[in-house]
């Protein structure tokens, strides 16, 4: 009796254990052929030409005013990029990149003998930041982990993202 016990709890285990949170989603909609960005408005939108699909309130960099110049200044970029990578194991639940920074950007930075900064993404927020604090990033672009799960699903590599002041 004992056992048959003990066989029932593994079992019941077993079944849980698949019923966990699965951060993959899927994606059969229309395709998403443009990221729109609006700091201001602290707004990104996922387009299909013209047409918002999603539209998600966003974090941004710890000094989010005026375009991305060097590495630490705590902005967010601002120009036309494209999305360029995809990070899974993201320590920000999943990431997708941002090609910055571009010929220009990096020409700019040169001049001024600093480094343009790099590794600007699209991801989900730590756990001090799921309730608020809307600008902490280092230059990122900050939703929640739900929201990056849908956007990791529709949005693909190659799409364009044009970051507006």
């Amino acid at each position: 009796m004992r056992a048959l016990f003990f066989c029932l709890i593994a079992v019941m285990g077993l079944a849980l254990a698949g019923c966990g949170h699965n951060k993959f989603k899927t994606y059969n909609g229309p395709e998403v052929t443009q990221v729109l960005v609006n700091k201001g408005a602290r707004r990104m939108y996922l387009l299909h030409h013209t047409r918002v699909l999603e539209a998600y309130d966003i974090g941004l960099g710890f000094a989010p005013a005026g375009h991305k110049q060097i590495e630490g200044d705590g902005r967010t970029p601002e120009g036309d990029y494209i999305i360029d990578r995809r990070n899974p194991d993201s320590k920000f639940h999943l990431s997708i990149g941002v090609s910055y920074p571009n010929p220009y950007d990096r020409a700019f930075a040169e001049a001024l003998e600093k480094s343009p900064g790099g590794d600007i993404f699209i991801h989900g927020r730590p756990p001090e930041y799921r309730k608020g604090g809307r600008d902490w990033t280092a230059g990122c672009i900050a939703v929640t982990d739900r929201e990056i799960e849908e956007i990791y699903a529709m949005v693909r590599n190659g799409t364009p993202i044009r970051i507006t002041p």
